[in-house]
């Protein structure tokens, strides 16, 4: 028969049980639950009900109280150690998602923006063009005045100001 693992985290111990597992007094658990060193969970009828990691917790308080250190400074280092697994499980998932992720997609696309701005998909490791072209920038004033002036549309982009000579060469001269 396979074993089974117990979840740390299930509140499976009453009391009791609890405090004997821990080698402590039932009373000192009531009073560390108060402090809020270790909060155990509570039954509907609110009952406490102890996990075999708040086992680990209470004797690991046990063991610091008697070589010297304040309840606060305990509590304060469950509290940490608290964190850092709640950060463990998180980057444990998160890298289960990424292999994942990376499982149902063979090849790694890449998107990029064409030229009309729609979205591409590139193969991996292509490397998307530069666009090298120059659009010129003619404000409305100039675009009703290119109608009086042929010379006009021609220079009104011009940041200067002065205008362009065009020559016209006759190819039969």
């Amino acid at each position: 028969m396979p074993e089974r693992e117990i979840d740390e985290d299930a509140p499976i111990f009453a009391i009791a049980v609890a405090a004997e597992l821990a080698g402590m007094h039932p009373q000192t658990l009531r009073q560390y639950d108060r402090l809020g060193l270790v909060v155990p969970a509570r039954t509907q009828g609110g009952s406490r009900r102890y996990s075999t990691r708040h086992v680990e917790q209470l004797r690991e308080v046990a063991r610091l109280s008697s070589d010297g250190m304040s309840l606060p400074a305990i509590a304060r280092i469950i509290e940490l150690e608290d964190r850092v697994r709640e950060l463990h499980h998180r980057v444990h998932d998160l890298e289960a998602r990424v292999r994942a992720e990376l499982e149902n997609r063979p090849g790694a696309r890449v998107f990029a923006a064409g030229a009309t701005g729609s979205v591409v998909t590139l193969r991996q490791g292509r490397r998307v063009r530069r666009a090298t072209d120059i659009v010129v920038w003619r404000p409305r004033l100039a675009l009703e005045q290119s109608s009086d002036d042929p010379d006009a549309a021609e220079n009104a982009g011009r940041a200067d100001g002065k205008r362009t000579s065009r020559r016209r060469t006759d190819p039969g001269k």
